[in-house]
C-alpha cells in the first residue's frame, strides 16, 4: 500500500510568503478550508490546525517580525 506524503511534507515559506495563510493560493480546490494565518516567524515552523499542513521558513526573517 502507497504511503500518503502529502500530510509529511513540509512547505518551504520564504518571507516573502507572509503574511503566511494556509490553504496558500495555489492550493486545489479540494484541499480548501477556511482560511487560517499561521505565525512561522516565531518559531520557524508551524501547522495547520485543520489540515494539519506543516510550513517552514527558509532564509531570514523579514525585519521587523518577531
Amino acid at each position: 500500500m502507497p504511503e500518503n506524503h502529502d500530510k509529511a511534507t513540509v512547505i518551504e515559506v520564504a518571507a516573502k510568503d507572509l503574511p503566511l495563510h494556509c490553504p496558500m493560493p495555489d492550493a486545489p480546490l479540494w484541499a480548501r478550508h477556511p482560511r487560517v494565518f499561521l505565525d512561522v516567524v516565531k518559531t520557524g515552523e508551524a501547522a495547520c490546525p485543520y489540515c494539519g499542513a506543516k510550513y517552514k521558513l527558509t532564509g531570514e526573517a523579514p525585519k521587523g517580525h518577531h
